[in-house]
This record gives structure tokens, C-alpha cells and sequence, in this order.
């Protein structure tokens, strides 16, 4: 079986394989082709009478006699008297325990349907140089399969998936072994084989301790940590009381107390390198209190732990944008790699299912952050672009302060509304929210904390803050995101905005009047933005009282490990 793309056909008797002929082969696939018509088919909805829910709201019109003739689980849900009977499956209800997406569901279904598998292009990463046996949208997508089909009581999908994942067990990362250890361990005795290799695997690992309670069920964790003590593997007595001082950093971390974190690293015990602390935060703290301990500046973020995995390694498995630009901004580097070779790009290429990274994404709306990960990395790993002015109509302002500040808050304004998600990860790391927005004061409009129409303008002390927020921003906007920035200079270089700035050798009087003239400009894109925000904010509310987003599956499935 392929991992991109592969249909097969399952049955249970060998020796009736052998008997059939041609002449029984046509009508039998004619049969399944049409019985796998009527699946997800809209002219044959109106003949459904069920529907199953997926995680990510979207509903797949079923049969229930079908279903309840290949499944005992299906039977069950579906059986009972006219007035109690089921008719929609929602399933986070009855598949609790792993993610199940809409591609895995029906591919499960269409087995159910017409006794053929097929998934064409849906468990490939973003990695060109990959095989895509193992990284994680593969892995992911089969264990997915393989709980959907433990689910549904589908014995020999069972089998079938089971053995696919022992095949692939040695192209694994041991991160990802534990996420099939957990799944294995779901299934029981239906997937021993599974569980006691990812089991074997895992006691034989350098995975450390704190990684295996947090990836996996207590006692499946205990479990491993007694058999690597029953093999001599278990860590020295000063290792030990050095574990205690860390669980102590650890468990202030998970209270989101930083400033407990700074009174224990005061009592000389540990420090933040040798506690892994940045590596703890990034892997399983919110983005809050990884910035807060990032800001303390007391961890080197080029630190690598006993795996050989530096923060923005950790960083890249954890897809939040705002912390691997945060990293980066304090100096982590981009070109280090891990003991077996691999970049942090390369990390975050391999943790992204392809068909996510490469769906459109239409300005104005939010981008994913598998996308927005790797767009960073990328840009991180080629030369920095030049951080100077934003592009040739902050040029043209010249030292005109307010044209300066006017311009740069138009930009970053225009940034809010045509890339939401990429200017956020942006002004949150240049923290511009605490500094005073300014526009100018025309004909009568509300006075905002600060006035640019001051005549004489002068330049106070929150303008110089302001500004330099707002360029810090923009530089960050550039060096990350050149495809947005390159969007925004086309708007922000106009004609007409590029003359109105152009100063040149004109009268006072002829200066005045551009600035008027760019202060009407300003105030009418201020309007239309705030006018299409607020349309944008009812939009999303009403979309989402209906539907809920699709969730990234690693996350849900509590798929972070910190790699010590």
C-alpha cells in the first residue's frame, strides 16, 4: 500500500481468492464502483438516511444498512425501535481519544462501502527531499485510519494499518513513536504487536523522563521508566537531586509564574540552560509565558539539550508562529542542526501536511500557522533583507517626521487588515499595543491621543516611541513576511501617495496643502478599514456560532514533546 496514493482490495479467504474467475472479477468491481458511487455524491444525498460529524464539523452523508451490514459497531449505533433511533454520529463523542479528520473518515467509509482503500495525496509533507514514509502527516494519517478502524470494529483495517506502521517503525522520529505508543495502547489487544515494538523502542530511546509523562498515559510512562531501571538505565544519584531542582523550574512554568522562576534560579541550584527551561516552555507553555522568560534573557536560545535539539528545533515541532519569530529576533539561529542533520525548516516542512500549506489564502483572511512557521524559517535562512526604510514612499518623506509617522501607520494598518494572522505575530513581538496611536485631527474629527496637525508639529518624546514601534514592525514585516510586504509597498507606493510625500522644493503653502491632502487620504483608509473590520468580526462570529475552525492535529492530540 502506497503512502500518497494506493488502492487495494481485502478479503479474508485465500482459498475463495483462488476460485474466482474472470467472469465473476467484472461484475464484483462493477458492484463496488457503484456502491462507492453513492458516497459523498450530492445526487444521492437525498437517498441517505444518517450523517456522521466530523471533529472539524463537516458531515458525510451515510446508509445505515449498509454500515450496519459491514460493522457490529455501526449495527449497535443504528439499531433500536423507530422512535429511539440514531441518525447522526458526531464523532468527538465516540472517537474521544484521537483526532479523526474528514479524509481518514472516508476512506474507513469508502472501505465500508465498496471493500477497496484509497487516499490519494492526502499524507504527504511540505518537504520536496522527503520520501513521505515517515514523516508526520503520514504517520498522523495512519493512525488515524487505524483508530477510525478500531472504532468502527473493522478488524482486518486493523491488521492492515498495524502492519503498515510496523514496516515504518525505523523511519519514525522517536517523537512520533510516541504518539503510535499512545494510539497502540488505545487499541489494546487488538494492536499488541504495535504496542510492545513502540514500548521496546521507547525504553531503548534517549527520550528523558519529563517527555515521557507528559507524552503518554501515566501508567504506560511508569511502565517504561521501570523497565529502563530494570536494565540499569535509570540516571545517577546527583542527576537525580539536579531532576528535582528542574521539576521545581518546571512545575512554576506550568503555573505560568515567571517570577517564581527568578527566585528559584536565585538559590543557585540551576540555571535556566541546565534546566532545559526554554525548551520546556516552547514545547508545553503558552506563548505568554515562553516570552516572558525569553524577555528575561537569561537562557541562551542557541542552547542544545542532551538530544542535540536547540530551542527553535522544539519551536518548530510546536507551529506558533509568534515564538519562532521571537527566537529568532533574540538571536537563535536558524542553521543549526540536529544530531541526525536536520535544520529547524526542515523540522517544520516535515510536520505539515502539504495540502494545508499549500491551500490559497486570499488577502484578508487568515493564514495558517503551518504556513506561516515555515515562511518564517525560510526567510530566516536567506540573507536578511536590507532593514532600512520600508520602501519608496518613506523614502520620499525625507525627515519629515509626520509624513514619516503617518505613512508608517497607514502600512501597518493596511497590514492588520489584508494579513490578520502575520501582522499579529508581528506587533505582538514589537509589543506596539502600549505604545499611542496617532492620527491626524481634520474637520472636526475625534482628537486621538496624539495630534500630528499641531502647528508647529513638535516632536515628543511618545512620537519617537510610536515610531519606533511602528518601524521595528514594519522591519519585521520584511524580514519575515516579504510576500505581504511586497503587496503592501505596491499599495503604499502609489502615485498618488508618492507624490503627496514627495517634498521637494515646495512652498510652505504647497507642503501644507499635501499634507492636508495626505491626511484625507489617511483618515478615508482608516475608515474603510475599521468599517471592514467590523464587517469582517460579524462575519466571523456568525461563521462561527454555525461551524467551529479545523483544529491542527498535533496539538489536539497532545503531540509536543520537549526533546532533552
Amino acid at each position: 500500500m502506497s503512502n500518497s496514493s494506493g488502492i487495494c482490495c481485502i478479503t479474508n479467504n485465500a482459498e475463495a481468492n483462488s476460485s474466482i474467475t474472470d467472469n465473476t472479477i467484472t461484475p464484483l468491481n462493477l458492484l463496488s464502483d457503484n456502491l462507492a458511487s453513492i458516497l459523498n455524491v450530492a445526487d444521492f444525498d437525498f437517498f441517505s438516511d444518517a450523517k456522521i460529524i466530523t471533529g472539524d464539523r463537516k458531515q458525510v452523508s451515510v446508509h445505515r444498512c449498509i454500515l450496519s451490514a459491514r460493522s457490529s459497531f455501526f449495527k449497535n449505533m443504528f439499531g433500536g425501535t423507530k422512535e429511539k433511533v440514531t441518525k447522526r454520529i458526531d464523532l468527538k463523542e465516540v472517537a474521544k481519544d484521537y483526532d479523526v479528520g474528514f479524509d481518514a473518515l472516508n476512506v474507513v467509509l469508502r472501505y465500508l462501502y465498496s471493500g477497496k482503500i484509497e487516499h490519494k495525496g492526502v499524507c504527504v509533507c511540505v518537504d520536496d527531499d522527503c520520501s513521505h514514509f515517515g514523516c508526520w502527516p503520514v504517520v498522523d494519517f495512519m493512525l488515524q485510519l487505524l483508530y477510525a478502524s478500531f472504532t468502527f470494529q473493522i478488524s482486518e483495517l486493523i491488521a492492515l494499518y498495524q502492519d503498515h506502521l510496523l514496516e515504518i517503525l525505523d523511519k519514525i522520529a522517536i517523537d512520533d513513536i510516541l504518539e503510535v505508543l499512545s494510539v497502540a495502547n488505545i487499541c489494546g489487544k487488538t494492536c499488541d504487536k504495535l504496542l510492545r515494538r513502540c514500548t521496546e523502542i521507547t525504553v531503548n530511546s534517549n527520550v528523558d523522563i519529563t517527555t515521557l509523562e507528559k507524552s503518554l498515559p501515566q501508567p504506560l510512562s511508569k511502565q517504561i521508566i521501570h523497565k529502563r531501571n530494570e536494565l540499569g538505565l535509570n540516571i545517577s544519584e546527583s542527576l537525580n537531586l539536579l531532576h528535582k531542582h528542574v521539576n521545581r523550574i518546571h512545575r512554576a512554568l506550568d503555573s505560568d509564574d515567571v517570577e517564581l522562576v527568578r527566585l528559584l534560579l536565585k538559590e543557585g541550584h540551576t540555571t535556566l540552560d541546565e534546566a532545559h527551561a526554554l525548551h520546556y516552555a516552547v514545547a508545553y507553555c503558552d506563548v505568554k509565558t515562553t516570552t516572558e522568560l525569553l524577555d528575561l534573557g537569561l537562557a541562551d536560545v542557541n542552547h542544545k539539550n542532551n538530544r542535540g535539539y536547540s530551542v527553535l528545533h522544539v519551536a518548530a515541532t510546536r507551529k506558533e508562529p509568534k515564538i519562532i519569530a521571537s527566537l529568532l529576533t533574540k538571536g537563535a539561529q536558524p542553521s543549526e542542526l540536529t544530531l541526525d542533520g536536520r535544520k529547524a525548516l526542515q523540522i517544520s516542512k516535515r510536520c505539515t501536511k502539504a495540502v494545508n500549506y499549500y491551500k490559497f489564502t486570499e488577502e484578508g483572511n487568515i493564514s495558517s500557522n503551518d504556513r506561516l512557521c515555515i515562511e518564517i524559517l525560510e526567510q530566516a535562512e536567506r540573507r536578511d533583507p536590507l532593514l532600512g526604510e520600508a520602501s519608496l514612499s518613506l523614502a520620499m518623506a525625507g525627515d519629515d517626521l509626520r509624513m514619516k509617522l503617518l505613512y508608517l501607520e497607514n502600512r501597518v494598518g493596511l497590514a492588520k487588515l489584508l494579513f490578520p494572522m502575520e501582522a499579529k505575530v508581528v506587533l505582538d513581538i514589537t509589543q506596539i499595543d502600549g505604545t499611542s496611536e496617532f492620527t491626524p485631527n481634520l474637520g472636526g474629527c475625534q482628537r486621538t491621543t496624539m495630534d500630528l496637525n499641531e502647528a508647529p508639529f513638535k516632536i515628543k518624546e511618545e512620537h519617537l516611541i510610536r515610531m519606533k514601534a511602528l518601524s521595528r514592525s514594519v522591519e519585521l514585516g520584511k524580514r519575515f513576511f516579504p510576500r505581504c510586504s511586497a503587496v503592501l509597498n505596491k499599495i503604499m507606493d502609489a502615485d498618488d501617495l508618492s507624490q503627496l510625500a514627495c517634498m521637494g522644493n515646495d512652498s510652505p503653502e504647497d507642503r501644507q496643502a499635501k499634507r492636508r491632502r495626505y491626511g484625507e487620504l489617511q483618515e478615508v483608509l482608516n475608515k474603510v478599514f475599521h468599517e471592514d473590520k467590523e464587517e469582517y468580526d460579524r462575519s466571523a462570529i456568525s461563521s462561527s456560532s454555525s461551524s467551529t475552525s479545523i483544529g491542527i492535529a498535533r496539538p489536539n492530540n497532545s503531540k509536543i514533546a520537549m526533546k532533552n
